[in-house]
């Protein structure tokens, strides 16, 4: 069996649980958008209960292990490193049961350069024991919020994975259709020209939904499981697709909807750090499923 103590330790050395890099205020500021049911922090969950402020932060306390104190506003905060394994093995134990099933996976990112290869290690592993890997609606463009604004993007796949990625830019003399009334729309446009661009982050619902759609239109039976993060999960689950994925301490939708039964597991860790970071956590919770090479 792996070694809790050694993941432990390697949780807390690399920031991913202990003290993280997500400040406080940074926190108390999304349970607060989340409270106000501001979509961008929703993920695409439509929450049943009174969640005000003080109630998410109760819950992140709980299940995140951040400071409990509405009082402390400002500084160093936390994910409790010992939930974050609990989450993992709990994580493993549906991962094996899709494994021991040859059940259908659907697997995606919105944190492509952080988390892809973790999802890649588990995709990979799933589909050695054979459960098919689905990758509908490849080509899809989805125009979605942004820090910058609405931006198109088009859901493309690597490894099994997944993730929107920026478009090509329109020839010349060829208008582009995008506009902010297209937020949160999906096209029905498929991309063709050159490959897109890197990998884009998003908390986006869409692509799961997207996703979800093409494979109802074609008459094929939801995913078993889909293994994600941020929007992948909130969306899967709020459609009654079990669903798992890893969440940081500023996004609480993922905790609310496991609070509320719709997504299945939600791991607590610091999702915006360096790829080989999360190496080690592929491995424990392979090893924990009894899916290791």
């Amino acid at each position: 069996m792996p070694s809790r103590v050694r993941l432990r330790r390697h949780l807390i050395s690399r920031c991913l649980a202990g003290n993280v890099a997500t400040p406080r205020e940074n926190n108390l500021r999304h349970y607060r958008r989340f409270a106000d049911r501001d979509p961008a922090y929703l993920l695409g969950l439509d929450p049943q209960g009174d969640w005000g402020p003080d109630a998410i932060l109760d819950l992140m306390h709980r299940r995140v292990g951040v400071h409990p104190d509405p009082t402390y506003r400002t500084g160093v905060d936390r994910i409790d490193p010992d939930r974050t394994l609990d989450a993992l093995d709990a994580f493993a134990v549906r991962l094996a049961a899709t494994a021991r099933d040859r059940a259908p996976v659907l697997c995606g990112t919105g944190h492509p350069a952080r988390l892809l290869a973790l999802h890649a290690s588990l995709v990979r592993a799933l589909a050695r024991v054979g459960c098919p890997v689905l990758l509908p609606a490849l080509g899809t463009v989805l125009t979605v919020g942004t820090g910058a604004g609405p931006r198109p993007r088009v859901l493309r796949q690597r490894r099994g994975v997944l993730h929107l990625a920026n478009p090509p830019a329109p020839p010349p003399g060829h208008p582009d259709h995008s506009s902010p009334e297209d937020l949160g729309q999906l096209t029905g446009a498929q991309a063709d020209g050159p490959r897109p661009s890197a990998p884009a982050h998003s908390h986006s619902p869409l692509p799961v939904r997207a996703a979800l759609a093409a494979l109802a239109a074609d008459g094929s039976p939801p995913p078993a499981l889909v293994i994600g993060d941020h929007g992948w999960v909130c969306a899967a689950g709020q459609a009654g697709v079990e669903a798992i994925g890893f969440a940081d301490s500023n996004d609480p939708a993922l905790f609310v909807g496991e609070a509320e039964g719709r997504v299945a597991v939600a791991v607590p860790l610091d999702d915006g750090l360096s790829a080989n970071f999360y190496s080690p956590i592929a491995r424990y919770i392979l090893e924990s499923a009894g899916l290791s090479a």
